[in-house]
């Protein structure tokens, strides 16, 4: 089964696989208030620096690395997509900087919607619907003596089972490992976008 691909293994995902087992398919959907944002409107800096790029995976703050190695090479050609950067590698960079990128599946729990984790969707496991969070977290230095510039953002993938009906907001996807992708590619890009408008970095 696809979820399993990711090494989940937070008791959401583990009561949704036997429900699944139990009652048939489940249908994966990208929430919509995060939306994905083009390089085209990042701030780019001048001039252009080469920077070590660093991607994670946890699941609840734990590293996850079957989604990190599923996720890696996406994120990392994201960075070198932005044109933020001279140069991205997954090695030392000349000069010291360093981009450091953590996505956290977390699980989203009523508080978490009380405090406006996502608009506009009741969600949380409830009835036939689970929904997982996400926090990326882009951390970047400039040399080895600057201060770190931090930026986050938040995300959420709902999944439905049996003929519960779709949340409304929300992108379906054709499974889960293109929610996961889509997800990502939406929530990292806000991430680089932040950074890219802080005054600090360079």
């Amino acid at each position: 089964m696809d979820i399993m691909r990711f090494g989940f293994t937070t008791y959401r995902w583990a009561i949704l696989l036997s429900i699944v087992l139990l009652s048939g398919c489940a249908t994966s959907y990208v929430d919509g208030s995060t939306k994905e944002i083009s390089p085209s409107q990042f701030n780019k800096p001048e001039p252009l620096h080469p920077v070590q790029a660093l991607f994670e995976f946890q699941s609840d703050g734990t590293a996850n690395d079957a989604a990190t190695n599923f996720l890696k090479a996406q994120v990392i050609e994201q960075i070198k997509l932005s044109g933020l950067f001279s140069e991205v590698s997954e090695e030392p960079a000349q000069g010291g900087a360093l981009l450091s990128i953590t996505l956290n599946n977390i699980a989203v729990t009523d508080e978490a919607y009380s405090k406006g984790f996502v608009t506009g969707l009741t969600f949380g496991l409830a009835g036939s619907q689970v929904t997982d969070g996400y926090i990326c977290t882009a951390s970047y230095v400039h040399d080895t003596s600057s201060a770190p510039i931090e930026k986050r953002a938040r995300h959420a993938i709902h999944t439905t089972l049996g003929n519960s009906s779709a949340p409304s907001n929300a992108t379906k996807a054709e499974n889960v490992e293109q929610a996961v992708t889509l997800m990502t590619r939406q929530v990292v890009s806000n991430v680089l976008n932040d950074l890219s408008y802080d005054p600090a970095f360079k």
